[in-house]
C-alpha cells in the first residue's frame, strides 16, 4: 500500500555552517568591533549573546541571511524571550524545530480525515504518515497539507509505492 511520512526536519549541517559563518562576518563587522556581540550553537540551540536587544536582532538577522542563503527555511527557528545576564549583557535561545509537535500532528490527522481523501493518517512519533490505495490520493494529500500548514515547513519522505 502506498504511503509518506510527513516530518519537519532541519538540515543540522546546513545550520552549523550556517552559525559559523555569522560567527565570522561578526567578528569582521565594525559595528561589532569592541562588543560582546557572539553566537553558538550547541545540539540544536542557537545562542545569541550581545550588550544591547537591538544587537541581538542584527545578530540573527545576519543569521537568518545565512541560513537563507544555504536553502534552510527560517520556519524552523523558535527564538526564545531575550534575557538579561549579569551586567548590561543580554542573551536569547534560538531553538531548531525538529519533529511534528503532538497538537500539530494531530491538526493534519484531523485536516486529512476531514477532507475526504481515500487516505488514512496515523501519528508516529514525531512523524504523521499517510496511507492511501492511490499514488494521486497521496499526491492530492501532499498538496493540502503543503496549503493549509504554512506555520512549520514540512516535508514528505519515504515516499513508497
Amino acid at each position: 500500500m502506498p504511503s509518506f511520512d510527513t516530518v519537519c526536519e532541519a538540515n543540522l549541517v546546513d545550520v552549523k555552517n550556517g552559525v559559523e559563518n555569522t560567527v565570522k562576518e561578526i567578528t569582521t563587522r565594525f559595528d561589532f568591533k569592541g562588543t560582546s556581540a557572539a553566537i553558538d550553537i550547541k545540539d540544536k540551540e542557537i545562542t545569541l549573546l550581545g550588550d544591547a536587544p537591538f544587537q541581538l536582532d542584527q545578530i540573527d538577522d545576519v543569521l537568518r541571511n545565512k541560513l537563507t542563503k544555504r536553502n534552510v527555511d527560517v520556519r524552523f527557528l523558535d527564538k526564545g524571550e531575550v534575557q538579561k545576564v549579569g551586567g548590561d549583557k543580554v542573551k536569547q535561545v534560538i531553538k531548531v524545530r525538529n519533529g511534528i509537535e503532538s497538537d500539530l500532528a494531530k491538526k493534519i490527522q484531523r485536516l486529512i480525515k476531514d477532507s475526504k481523501l481515500k487516505v488514512q493518517a496515523a501519528i508516529q512519533g514525531d512523524a504523521v504518515r499517510v496511507t492511501g490505495a492511490k499514488r494521486d490520493d497521496l499526491q492530492a494529500a501532499m498538496a493540502l497539507l503543503r496549503k493549509e500548514i504554512t506555520d512549520i515547513p514540512l516535508s514528505f519522505n519515504n515516499f513508497r509505492d
